[in-house]
């Protein structure tokens, strides 16, 4: 299984694994790329690396609630480092790290969490099939198996995750189907009922406009990103009103959005370049405004995947050794 970093998510939270990146509105509120505008200077933050030394290889930090306690994984999935979940909470020591696995699962990875308890993700079964399910575990400590929406055409092997839940127990993630776009969601883990998440006009068919939901605040606003009809990965923001909106940084060839909190800051990361001379920054964007942040021993390739109320940023960024590194960044 590839990481969840996009392609965040290789590109998104190793956005994300196999098939990802990696999450209906009437009302659009487009901000073309170059509309936002980038602060003069970074607010000053204070970086702490936060790796799990079961794999100091490869750590990525995923999600982070009002309470400071984190969820990711370690291990890149590939031979000898399998994906393994993980929740960590202050002051961050080696024995503060809990394992968090679906059972009998060969990988996982916790993408999110909320402020009462609860953990979505999601589960790789052993086996060569490559196929990948969403999960959340409860309050209660009970893991949970979450199928793609009934009548979803599938791709083969199936993708399906979660990758983020609010307080209201109401999670987000994406599926990817048959034609191979990827289709955003909701699900509520109390009613069980779904609800789809699309740019506004996007075809409901398989050649829709494929979208990612990869996070969602306790409003309700849910962010992530889609392929616009330029074919460029953008970032999006829907709130509960069916206000649809677009970000999209000036000059990048790809953004992504990966958190949103409850005061509407978004966090992501941007991709500029293609190819093996692309580089990745993180951002956060609130109200039109981008604001970059990047761990300072980040070489060019920093991804913020979480945030938390108080504005504490969580994310991942590879070090001069090569190896991928988790971070917690306070204000």
């Amino acid at each position: 299984m590839t990481s969840r970093r996009f392609t965040r998510k290789a590109v998104l939270a190793a956005a994300v694994s196999a098939g990802a990146i990696g999450a209906a509105a009437t009302v659009a509120l487009a901000i073309p790329a170059g509309a936002s505008t980038m602060t003069a200077a970074s607010p000053h933050y204070t970086f702490q690396t936060i790796n799990n030394d079961r794999d100091l290889t490869f750590n990525q930090l995923l999600g982070i609630n009002s309470a400071g306690k984190i969820a990711g994984y370690f291990g890149s999935g590939m031979a000898g480092h399998p994906n393994k979940g993980y929740t960590v909470t202050s002051p961050y020591h080696q024995g503060d790290f809990r394992n968090e696995n679906f059972p009998h699962s060969m990988q996982t990875q916790v993408t999110g969490l909320n402020n009462v308890g609860q953990t979505v993700g999601f589960w790789v079964p052993k086996g060569p099939s490559g196929a990948n399910f969403g999960f959340y575990r409860g309050s209660n400590g009970e893991y949970h198996n979450v199928k793609t929406p009934p009548g979803a055409a599938n791709a083969s092997p199936e993708v399906d995750q979660l990758l983020g839940i609010n307080d209201h127990g109401v999670a987000v993630g994406f599926y990817t189907n048959s034609a191979n776009n990827n289709r955003g969601y909701t699900y509520n883990i109390h009613t069980h009922k779904y609800g789809r998440v699309r740019a506004p006009g996007s075809s409901l068919g398989l050649h829709g406009t494929s979208l990612t939901a990869a996070a969602i605040n306790n409003h309700g606003t849910i962010a992530g990103f889609y392929v616009n009809s330029h074919g460029v990965t953008v970032a999006f923001v829907k709130r509960t009103n069916g206000q649809f909106v677009t970000i999209a940084f000036k000059g990048a060839s790809m953004t992504q959005a990966f958190g949103i909190n409850d005061s509407g800051e978004v966090v992501g990361a941007y991709q500029l370049g293609t190819g093996s001379s692309a580089t990745s920054w993180g951002f956060t964007w609130k109200n039109g405004h981008f604001t970059k942040v990047n761990d300072p021993h980040g070489l060019g390739s920093t991804f913020i995947n979480g945030v938390n109320d108080r504005g504490d940023l969580v994310g991942f960024y590879t070090d001069s050794a090569g190896n991928t590194d988790g971070f917690l960044a306070k204000p």
